[in-house]
């Protein structure tokens, strides 16, 4: 096995994994919304907690995705043009998770401060 097969399936776990990340924490959220029916509650609350769960697995999977891109960027294909593709790539998917953390926090990444309660802890967001 040469070095570049050897970092071109390094890249392709690292995917596997982001991907199974947004997988499984998909599934996971689904379950525990499932639950969370099963008992008394708001059910504004409930769906509230299933968008957080589905959006923080969604951003997790995404900052691996990107790491397997660098990855497969920088070590088996370093040239101008797999850099450039690269850039657009991870823009794109930098957009996708600011977008997602406002989704999630219900607030822009600055104005986050406002949404902290005086007594240490923090204030719902959202509608």
């Amino acid at each position: 096995m040469t070095y570049e097969q050897f970092t071109s399936d390094v890249a392709k776990a690292i995917e596997g994994v982001g991907g199974a990340i947004m997988v499984i924490g998909g599934l996971l959220a689904l379950g525990n919304y499932g639950r969370s029916m099963l008992h008394p509650g708001d059910p504004r609350e409930r769906y509230r907690r299933l968008r957080r769960q589905l959006g923080q697995a969604i951003l997790l999977g995404l900052e691996v995705l990107i790491v397997g891109d660098i990855v497969r960027t920088i070590i088996v294909d370093p040239s101008f043009e797999s850099v450039g593709v690269l850039g657009m790539i991870v823009l794109i998917r930098i957009v996708l998770s600011f977008s997602l953390e406002v989704e999630i926090d219900g607030a822009w990444p600055w104005d986050l401060w406002r949404l902290e309660d005086p007594n240490g802890g923090r204030r719902r967001a959202g509608p």
